[in-house]
């Protein structure tokens, strides 16, 4: 592409010497000319160039932060994460994983995240409005349900949530922070037993904590997602919500970050690639089902 140049440059210092009359002030004066617009010329060139070049390697390389609920750790962690990694060398992602209340309100004090996968609406709503999410890119994507589990040797006679008053320790995630707990108390609420058992409730921060909880036999019962129940033998999954508890399905919205438009290009990489139907069969493994489209 140079070289094109530089013969283009040659014609037209002979052009201009030629028009000079072989006036040496003159064919100087052109001279300088000519040289000056090309040094311009090669300047623009290299600028274009190297500006081409950066654009390339940041599609190549790049730190990308994950804001993700904590349901959805052991599927980053484990599986979607390190293939993308390995599939892209340069880039590298970093997760924070917790309920997707605490994440919004880490997001709002500064986290500087460019992806947020929440469990609930309610959280990616808030961002959206707030400006933070990219509203363009808000995709409702994964399903999942809520169960009820006890440890895996108790030998508790619950086997359903209109069970649950029978407990002496229930753990719930917090209803004012953590989705997994929003959702218990509105199916709860509509079987009519959420009042009854406030004495009874220990509130944990997030759903992890809620599954060892019980797990560790510290709760007689619990309630998490399906899909976090089955990342462990210490639990036993009795029941699962009943049809028409919950009114609202638990949907996981994902999002691009505001502060990623028209400059992070591995963000929107790694976005395309757990969005995708190759990135979705990752997460039917660990039981999310796919609500893309409903």
């Amino acid at each position: 592409m140079k070289r094109g140049l530089t013969a283009v440059i040659m014609a037209a210092v002979a052009v201009s010497l030629s028009a000079c009359g072989g006036s040496t002030a003159g064919s100087t004066a052109a001279s300088s000319a000519v040289q000056t617009d090309a040094a311009d010329a090669v300047s623009s060139e290299t600028e274009a160039e190297t500006e081409a070049n950066e654009e390339t390697q940041a599609a190549a390389e790049g730190k990308v932060t994950l804001a993700a609920a904590a349901s959805l750790e052991y599927a980053f962690t484990e599986k979607l994460i390190p293939a993308f990694e390995a599939a892209n060398p340069g880039i590298t992602v970093e997760g924070t994983y917790d309920s997707s209340g605490k994440l919004q309100t880490q997001i709002e004090s500064g986290l500087d995240a460019d992806i947020f996968f929440s469990a609930a609406t309610k959280q990616m709503t808030a961002l959206n409005e707030e400006g933070y999410v990219r509203e363009d890119t808000i995709l409702n994507y994964l399903e999942n349900k809520i169960v009820l589990i006890v440890p895996a040797d108790s030998e508790s006679s619950l086997s359903s949530f209109e069970d649950i008053p029978k407990a002496e320790m229930i753990a719930i995630g917090d209803p004012e922070s953590v989705p997994v707990g929003q959702y218990s108390k509105e199916a709860l609420t509509n079987l009519g037993i959420w009042d009854g058992i406030q004495d009874k409730v220990s509130l944990g921060t997030n759903v992890t904590e809620v599954l060892n909880w019980v797990a560790e036999g510290s709760a007689d019962c619990g309630i998490v997602y399906a899909t976090d129940a089955a990342t462990t033998d210490r639990v036993r999954v009795v029941a699962e919500a009943p049809e028409g508890a919950l009114k609202t399905p638990v949907v996981y919205p994902v999002a691009l970050m505001k502060q990623t438009e028209g400059k992070d290009a591995a963000a929107q990489k790694f976005f395309d690639y757990i969005t995708s139907d190759e990135g979705f069969e990752v997460f039917a493994e660990y039981g999310f089902a796919d609500y893309r489209g409903k």
